[in-house]
């Protein structure tokens, strides 16, 4: 288990952008993806963070791909996915000791309102194989579906087979999109903010959904590694098991899951400089995670969550912010928690207000989910 997994290359498709830069652009203006939209469902309006169809055609139409696109029908999940990943392919080699990995929650529940073979469709494991076969992955595909830590747990999963040695290298893909399915099971939920969503604000009061895909790149390979590389360092995934829906009001499982992810990277709290939280606006979610800080001695931390920005992105949430956190500590920039104006928890902790620049050598993400699941990485920026 002495074995080093490092993340050498990284890409998203979100609202804001189709590449990492392009996003990070505009995250440094403020910018973000949640707009107004109407009459879906039985919902009349609600603020999501939707692709552009259009804009994703026009894109997906002008890209070369290894493979044929003209005589295959792709869904919008599938388009994003494929862009997603198809510049960490072009760049690394794929053999027949190479993982992939697929992130989700959902995929292609929409493809249950096709008249024509609706259930394999949408079966996640389908949809994997269906994408890793395009791109000639060799291994059968791993499934991560576990709630909204589905993306990092993914990297802890991918981490630990290349450490055991089953696998060299992995590449990991997660994606979900806004459907009526999902807005409506939210929405039963009465967990749908009626506005842009506001993580750990006092007026905050509730999600606001989001659809993205995201990609990265591990290897155990230390002649692939550049400098500002990113070696992962810990992980801890524990299940509270507290409720279908709710999370520990002590934070438990997140806790714990910090913890074993500390232990594993031999650090102490003192080192972490920077953490990307889950930070959903529900009402529980945030103070959960604000209790688990302070039980940690992590409160001082600088910390924020990007729902603000991409809404909450379900199973490629963990994938996509990890993306962007790895962006802030490539360029020692913090982002700010967009929506947040004053402190909503019972316990404070330091939720950033402002772009600011920052040394970032270690920073922690973290994720929560349905069914109690909890999961906690720890990233090191290689000097």
């Amino acid at each position: 288990m002495n074995k080093s997994v490092y993340i050498t290359q990284t890409n998203c498709i979100t609202p804001l952008g189709f590449d990492v830069n392009s996003n990070w652009d505009a995250l440094q203006q403020g910018k973000s993806g949640i707009q107004l939209h109407k009459n879906v469902g039985n919902l009349e309006q609600f603020y999501a963070s939707i692709v552009s169809t259009a804009q994703l055609d026009e894109v997906f139409n002008k890209t070369v791909f290894p493979f044929s696109v003209s005589d295959r029908k792709f869904t919008k999940l599938e388009k994003m996915l494929l862009l997603a990943l198809l510049p960490l392919v072009e760049k690394n080699n794929i053999s027949n000791r190479t993982a992939f990995v697929f992130s989700t929650t959902k995929g292609n529940i929409s493809s249950l309102e096709l008249e024509s073979n609706p259930v394999k469709e949408a079966e996640l494991a389908f949809l994997a194989k269906k994408i890793s076969s395009l791109f000639g992955f060799t291994t059968e595909p791993i499934v991560l579906s576990n709630a909204c830590v589905s993306g990092v747990l993914a990297i802890a999963v991918a981490k630990r087979m290349i450490q055991v040695g089953v696998y060299d290298d992995a590449f990991i893909l997660a994606g979900d999109e806004v459907t009526e399915f999902v807005l409506s099971g939210f929405n039963s939920f009465q967990a749908m903010s009626e506005m842009p969503c506001k993580p750990y604000d006092s007026d905050r009061n509730g999600v606001t959904l989001g659809e993205a895909t995201a990609a990265v790149y591990l290897t155990s390979d230390k002649n692939k590694v550049e400098a500002n590389a990113i070696k992962i360092c810990g992980d801890g995934a524990i299940n509270d098991a507290n409720h279908i829906s709710g999370p520990s009001r002590t934070g438990e499982g997140l806790f714990r899951s910090i913890e074993s992810a500390l232990m594993e990277a031999n650090i102490t709290v003192k080192e972490i400089d920077y953490i990307s939280a889950h930070g959903t606006a529900t009402l529980y979610n945030d103070e959960m995670e604000a209790i688990a800080f302070n039980r940690l001695h992590l409160q001082n931390v600088p910390v924020n969550s990007l729902k603000g920005f991409y809404g909450h992105t379900l199973g490629a949430s963990g994938l996509l912010e990890t993306v962007i956190a790895i962006e802030s500590a490539k360029r020692n920039q913090l982002i700010l928690s967009k929506g947040f104006q004053n402190d909503g928890t019972t316990q404070s902790i330091a939720v950033i207000k402002e772009n600011i620049t920052a040394e970032i050598n270690y920073f922690l993400k973290t994720a929560s989910g349905f069914g109690g699941c909890n999961t906690a990485v720890i990233f090191e920026k290689i000097n």
